[in-house]
């Protein structure tokens, strides 16, 4: 493959390859159940709201290894519609080279929180036969919680969200909460749908002269439990197992990958299967 192809390419740690593995095997049980649906034929749609450039740089290896989007490709039985979003003009570019030739797929420049709300879920909705798997695999603290309940209330669309962690406690989560940007704030609140999450991050106590907010020890687990509950409560997905965190080489963790499907039949097998999937790496050591 030529270099000019490879160029600007992200690089990628174990953690992503893993997620890609762990979605490849949940994508083609996915497909297989709806495929052979016995009430009538259901129609699996892949969506990628981060898609990326299709390829990826493994930090690991420097090999260049298969994105998301070239693995849904490759999913037997196959997806029937493909709907790939990036907001970078050269990662839309190689996703466009990608899938050139593809009737089955569209690759949409821009901002994916308003791409899938105003034009990708309503496509989805159009009929009763569609069910949509939904990748939400955003660079930080990117997405907005308006995307997660139009999927949750939906019931067609299923996510696997990578819940930005690491980006949350670098630029979120201060003792001083003074020197939080209003950007990372703005970005929090976005995510979150409110400003509820600060509660479960920052405790007051006593100062010498006045009250002072700090993090609370146990505030990332509070956090996940919360976000749990509020992708249940709030946004009405029916199954929504613990978030696995995924972890650099280094076991610092990055992310929290959360799998959350309908209150359906189909999305309590779906969670069912997950678990299976997430049991195995477990036992295994890998997650």
């Amino acid at each position: 493959m030529s270099n000019s192809v490879n160029e600007g390419l992200d690089e990628v740690g174990v953690w992503s390859e893993l997620k890609i593995e762990i979605i490849r095997k949940y994508a083609k049980a996915y497909t297989t159940i709806l495929t052979n649906s016995s009430r009538y034929p259901l129609i699996p749609i892949y969506v990628d709201g981060f898609a990326g450039a299709g390829r990826h740089k493994s930090k690991s290896t420097g090999e260049i290894i298969s994105g998301s989007p070239l693995e849904a490709f490759a999913v037997e039985p196959p997806f029937q519609r493909f709907h790939l979003i990036d907001l970078n003009e050269q990662r839309v570019a190689s996703l466009e080279k990608i899938a050139e030739g593809r009737s089955d797929t569209t690759v949409w420049h821009g901002d994916c929180n308003v791409i899938l709300l105003d034009k990708v879920f309503p496509q989805i909705l159009s009929s009763s036969a569609n069910r949509a798997l939904c990748i939400l695999d955003p660079y930080g603290v990117h997405l907005d919680w308006k995307v997660l309940q139009a999927a949750g209330q939906s019931e067609h669309i299923e996510i696997f969200l990578n819940f930005a962690t690491g980006d949350m406690q670098r630029n979120v989560f201060r003792k001083d909460q003074s020197k939080v940007s209003v950007r990372s704030l703005g970005r929090m609140n976005r995510f979150w749908g409110d400003e509820s999450w600060k509660s479960l991050i920052y405790t007051t106590q006593a100062g010498l002269f006045c009250d002072m907010e700090e993090k609370d020890l146990e505030s990332i687990t509070n956090l996940l439990t919360a976000f749990k509950s509020r992708l249940k409560e709030v946004a009405g997905f029916g199954f929504v197992p613990e978030p696995v965190p995924m972890k650099n080489s280094k076991g610092t963790v990055i992310y929290h990958l959360f799998y959350a499907s309908p209150k359906t039949k189909g999305g309590q097998i779906g969670e069912k299967i997950v678990r299976e999937i997430l049991d195995k790496y477990r036992k295994e050591g890998q997650i």
